[in-house]
């Protein structure tokens, strides 16, 4: 349970704060801190997480900078971490909340400058203890091994395959997209296919679930699979594919390009060979996920697994219909209102083109803000398509929307009836 123990004010609190902060680190404790509320003026930074950890022997404390689209590293010797904490608190930061051992503290920051220091026991299973290296292997089974190799070519494991407590959420995050996989995968039918499966991952990055999805299926599921990783930075697509060539990967390539202009091409096959089965597109700013769920849909993927992100089109058209004008005149509800709003459509879109199509949280807050899955599964029977495209119209109507891309996509390539 957690109970407080001290309420202060002024420059106290912070000073008691700090020296809590200072004596976890030089206690080796394991801890995380979390810096948010921030009230400062660098574009879209929404919050600061710091961890310690060893790199090359050397003790430092890794921080996190989380912008609405981006995440930033900054790893700093244990004797910079306060330092650094001190200014980020005077950068507009006006929240800090730190886990280390079996104590759990906060500082609070009014906007007048006055501090709130109070700190407590943890309680005996909660996240502090979660954070304990050998704690992390012990909590469920996994679908994946740690042992994996690719684990270790993409630095998740050292050496001895073990799991590099820098990427723990990282693993977290791998073990839960093949969680989903795995129950979509049994109710698509595809387990039933003889031929090779062929999937694709738009926006595939520093290639974790690329070689993630490729590898339970090769190794664990014992399924033929030729899987491509589709990525706009180039030197990414370098290192992923020098990845591929020293674990002796065939069947697995990563190439350079965007998720709009691309035409799917398996590894192996012939030019003109547009299809696949299985579509991930985890991230995708804004409308690439648009981009990226109607080449899923055009392809005829059996699955297509988004995590979107950065929903910036259906905002500025959206009106604020009576009676909901006095809640959407605040900036934060406008934008969840086009978030809900813009992922519906996308779930009601696949559900006319003949998907079975849920809408989840994928991975706790505390590992990611972009958390959002939309899981679509070809059915054998599709519901009809005609009520579901009225409803988006209704919908439409409602918010003065005029134009979604996926369904303009959609429209263009006549995948999508005409509304009667």
């Amino acid at each position: 349970m957690y109970e407080a123990m001290d309420d202060q004010v002024d420059e106290e609190p912070r000073r008691r704060f700090k020296d809590l902060l200072g004596q976890s680190l030089q206690a080796g404790l394991p801890l995380k801190l979390v810096l948010s509320r921030y009230r400062g003026t660098e574009p879209d930074l929404q919050r600061v997480q710091a961890r310690p950890l060893v790199i090359r022997g050397d003790r430092c404390v890794s921080f996190v900078y989380r912008y609405r689209s981006r995440d930033v590293t900054v790893n700093l010797p244990s004797s910079q971490a306060l330092q650094r904490v001190d200014e980020l608190l005077a950068s507009g930061f006006s929240q800090a909340n730190l886990q280390a051992g079996c104590i759990d503290a906060q500082l609070g920051i009014s906007k007048r400058g006055k501090a709130l220091f109070r700190a407590g026991e943890a309680a005996a299973d909660g996240p502090a203890g979660a954070h304990q290296p050998h704690a992390h292997n012990r909590e469920k089974h996994r679908l994946l091994a740690l042992e994996r190799p690719f684990l270790q070519a993409l630095g998740v494991t050292d050496s001895q395959r073990q799991l590099i407590p820098s990427m723990a959420r990282k693993w977290k995050q791998i073990n839960r997209f093949i969680e989903v996989f795995h129950d979509a995968w049994r109710s698509s039918g595809l387990k039933q296919r003889q031929a090779p499966l062929r999937l694709i991952d738009f926006g595939s990055g520093k290639g974790y679930l690329t070689f993630a999805l490729h590898d339970y299926l090769r190794n664990t599921l014992g399924v033929e699979a030729r899987t491509s990783g589709v990525e706009m930075r180039g030197d990414l697509v370098a290192t992923c594919n020098a990845a591929c060539a020293a674990l002796g990967i065939d069947d697995l390539a990563f190439i350079e390009g965007d998720i709009a202009s691309h035409v799917a091409e398996a590894p192996n096959a012939a030019q003109d060979d547009a299809s696949y089965d299985v579509m991930i597109a985890l991230h995708a700013c804004d409308t690439a996920t648009d981009d990226a769920i109607h080449q899923g849909i055009r392809a005829g993927a059996a699955i297509v697994m988004c995590a979107p992100c950065c929903h910036k089109q259906l905002r500025p058209q959206l009106l604020s219909p009576h009676p909901l004008r006095p809640i959407l005149q605040h900036g934060i509800h406008l934008g969840q209102e086009a978030e809900m709003v813009t992922d519906g459509l996308r779930a009601m879109l696949l559900e006319a083109c003949g998907y079975d199509t849920q809408v989840f949280e994928f991975i706790a807050l505390e590992h990611t803000s972009k958390n959002k899955m939309i899981l679509a599964v070809k059915k054998a029977a599709p519901r009809p398509a005609a009520p579901i495209l009225a409803q988006i119209e209704e919908i439409k109507t409602f918010y003065g929307i005029r134009e979604q891309r996926l369904e303009s996509l959609l429209r263009r390539d006549d995948l999508l009836p005409q509304a009667s």
